[in-house]
């Protein structure tokens, strides 16, 4: 799926004209790009989370030559999947109570795992 998959979405299921419909996705992905590069969480609700971590700098191999490289320190942005999002990849039927569960682990900054 495509940002332009997702505004053709939105255009033919909500009502919004077009160039609406664009924006209104450029807006969402301005601001979760915005929160990610402050260093902040995502957390989209029956969806998953989004987290930049930071890794360390370490010893890496050039697989062609075998020489010892440094790998420089960096971030890296990483995907949790909500419960919801598993069961449903998984087709796998969520209980009331399941649900439940996974919404409270995500208010509480949890994975939703049980």
């Amino acid at each position: 799926m495509t940002k332009a998959d997702i505004v053709e979405q939105i255009y033919e299921q909500v009502g919004f004209s077009k160039k609406e419909s664009a924006e209104l996705v450029e807006k969402v992905f301005e601001a979760i790009k915005e929160t990610l590069a402050a260093g902040e969480k995502v957390k989209i609700s029956g969806f998953g989370n989004f987290v930049v971590r930071d890794k360390n700098s370490r010893k890496g191999r050039n697989p062609q030559t075998g020489q010892e490289i440094l790998l420089e320190a960096r971030k890296v942005l990483t995907f949790k999947p909500s419960l919801v999002l598993k069961n449903i990849l998984n087709e796998t039927p969520v209980s009331d109570a399941e649900a439940a569960h996974a919404r409270e682990a995500e208010k509480a900054g949890n994975d939703g795992s049980l």
